[in-house]
């Protein structure tokens, strides 16, 4: 089981639905359950909140080809797009330990999670917000 918050889902639905006909691949981080007010889950339970925009560092991703938009070893998943309907982890994705996979229609019935070997995960979308951050 995999827990992600409703407004990731809908923010990551909504990217995927913007970028048609073109795919999406975008990293996504996590928040302890402990973090997170009315989460209903041992405090240790990791839950998808956060993404890193694909866009991010891309100047210097595209001379040196380095990912600097993305810091080292702090995501744990990735959201992949598959505009051709389908529902799967591909040869193309790049794998991470949970791989979101979303299909048009592009709402939560044609979203989805896998491991990185492409077995089906089940997912819990909880309707809590997270902790507000800040660069402070």
């Amino acid at each position: 089981m995999v827990y992600v918050t409703r407004g990731l889902v809908e923010t990551l639905l909504r990217m995927a639905r913007e970028a048609e006909p073109n795919d999406v691949t975008i990293s996504l981080a996590v928040t302890e359950a402990g973090q997170l007010p009315d989460a209903g889950l041992d405090p240790e339970t990791p839950v998808f909140t956060d993404f890193y925009l694909p866009s991010a560092g891309g100047s210097v991703n595209a001379v040196f080809g380095m990912d600097l938009g993305t810091p080292a070893g702090q995501t744990q998943g990735r959201f992949v797009s598959h505009p051709d309907g389908y529902m799967g982890v591909s040869k193309l994705d790049d794998l991470h330990e949970v791989i979101f996979v979303a299909i048009p229609p592009w709402d939560t019935e044609s979203f989805g999670a896998f491991d990185r070997s492409g077995r089906t995960v089940e997912v819990d979308i909880l309707d809590i917000e997270p902790p507000e951050k800040s660069l402070a």
